[in-house]
């Protein structure tokens, strides 16, 4: 398909011009790649939605929480999109990407448009392409983005530079109020959930959520209107997603100004991911050349150092490029 075809289809609402157009950014071949530049030239931009990062350890229940906020919106008459962050084996290069069948309900909802993405060892919890695919979910019609990202360290904060808003999902059993006071994920957190909070682990997050309020206010505030607020939940009997609903309209009223200028700021991050990206298929493209398996040499014989084969890499790929 051509690209004013796919740009065609995606405004007009179709999850298969979507689902292509992601594929085409997604994949490494070069002409796929130039295809969705010229898909994403012409893609018309949409400040009216919002994008919400979703985050959290491993086994917190990001996925089924996510079910039930992407159900709960439905019913308000709205049109939520997911992209699910699957993490890619460090060995084989595959992914699952089972999360279509975590979110089986969800997923069949002709409102909204499920996707998950391979990280392609790109850390930080999203994939190098997630930026663009959320504008063409927003393109597509689709007014509430949610980003699932692999199960998080306290450390990896790219979802940040993705989104305007952060939650950060955790369980009666995350950690006591330490947790709340540790740099990295919480620094960026504008809401946070506790998740699980019904019998028998109602007390036990009540008292979690005493902690976490309580830690917030050692922390450092980005934005000084705003306190993240703590929501407890129980996302697989479907309480308590009205109230965390409530928490993202109204952080997406009150911080609307600063939405946008984070936006503008997240233009030039998303810039240095793609080039970060782009050399990486460049330099895999070298790999098999002669001249780098030259290098490669010279560093198993020992004759140069790793700091001055990067360097050689890097004149290497500056010729290529």
């Amino acid at each position: 398909m051509q690209a004013k075809e796919l740009l065609s289809g995606i405004v007009s609402g179709n999850r298969r011009s979507l689902s292509r157009a992601i594929t085409l950014i997604e994949s490494m071949k070069p002409e796929h790649r130039q295809l969705a530049t010229q898909i994403l030239q012409d893609l018309p931009l949409k400040s009216n939605t919002m994008r919400v990062g979703i985050c959290g350890s491993p086994g917190a229940g990001k996925s089924t929480l996510i079910e039930a906020l992407g159900l709960n919106l439905v019913s308000k008459g709205r049109f939520p999109a997911v992209l699910a962050m699957d993490p890619s084996s460090n060995q084989f290069g595959g992914s699952i990407l089972g999360d279509k069948t975590r979110m089986a309900e969800l997923s069949r909802n002709e409102r909204v448009f499920v996707r998950p993405s391979p990280t392609r060892g790109v850390l930080g919890g999203v994939t190098s392409s997630c930026s663009e695919n959320i504008l063409l979910c927003e393109a597509g019609g689709y007014d509430t983005v949610l980003v699932e990202t692999v199960g998080l360290g306290q450390s990896e904060t790219t979802v940040d530079e993705v989104s305007d808003l952060v939650m950060l999902v955790t369980s009666p059993a995350g950690g006591d109020s330490l947790q709340g006071i540790k740099k990295g994920i919480m620094e960026v957190a504008d809401l946070i959930v506790i998740n699980k909070a019904e019998p028998p682990y109602k007390e036990r997050a009540k008292s979690a959520k005493h902690e976490l309020e309580q830690a917030i206010k050692l922390n450092i505030r980005r934005y000084n209107s705003w306190v993240p607020p703590v929501v407890m939940c129980s996302a697989s009997k479907k309480q308590g997603i009205d109230d965390i609903i409530e928490q993202i309209d109204k952080a997406g009223t009150e911080l609307r100004d600063q939405i946008l200028l984070k936006r503008k700021k997240q233009m030039a991050k998303n810039c240095e991911r793609m080039l970060q990206d782009l050399l990486t298929m460049k330099l895999n493209d070298i790999r098999d050349s002669k001249d780098y398996s030259q290098i490669m040499k010279s560093l198993d014989s020992k004759q140069l150092i790793p700091r001055s084969a990067a360097i050689e890499i890097l004149q290497l790929l500056s010729s290529k490029v």
